[in-house]
């Protein structure tokens, strides 16, 4: 029975001392009065908010200056690809007249080639008449 005695004693010293540790510990200053301490975590979750609400207007402007860099690069992107459509047509453009050239080329060829070979033909059937 003495064990069951302790026992209560035990719950009884423990409630004893959760009741009035608050204030024992105010007392002796070593904590604040609840009251005192739930204003100063209000005033401190108040800052934090702040804090948290000056971040994201921080991430907010990095994130509109990195969209406006995004926009400048892609308009480098058109531009160069302007440039680039330019110069392919450039490029399409000589090759027709390349391709006109060699047309000439050839048919100059076929000419001379027949030129050359009815002049010969005629000097040997001149050589044969005579």
């Amino acid at each position: 029975m003495s064990a069951v005695n302790q026992q209560l004693t035990l719950e009884e010293i423990s409630e004893h001392v959760r009741a009035h540790m608050g204030e024992w510990l105010a007392e002796k200053s070593l904590a604040k009065p609840p009251a005192v301490y739930e204003i100063e975590l209000r005033e401190r979750m108040v800052r934090v908010e702040e804090e948290l609400k000056h971040q994201r207007e921080l991430m907010k402007q990095g994130f509109d200056l990195m969209e406006k860099r995004f926009e400048m690069i892609d308009k480098r992107f058109e531009d160069m690809n302007g440039r680039f459509e330019d110069m392919n047509g450039r490029f399409e453009d000589m090759n027709s007249r390349f391709d006109m050239l060699t047309k000439r080329i050839d048919r100059f060829m076929i000419w001379s080639f027949g030129i050359t070979m009815s002049a010969a033909f005629l000097v040997i059937g001149a050589l044969k008449l005579l």
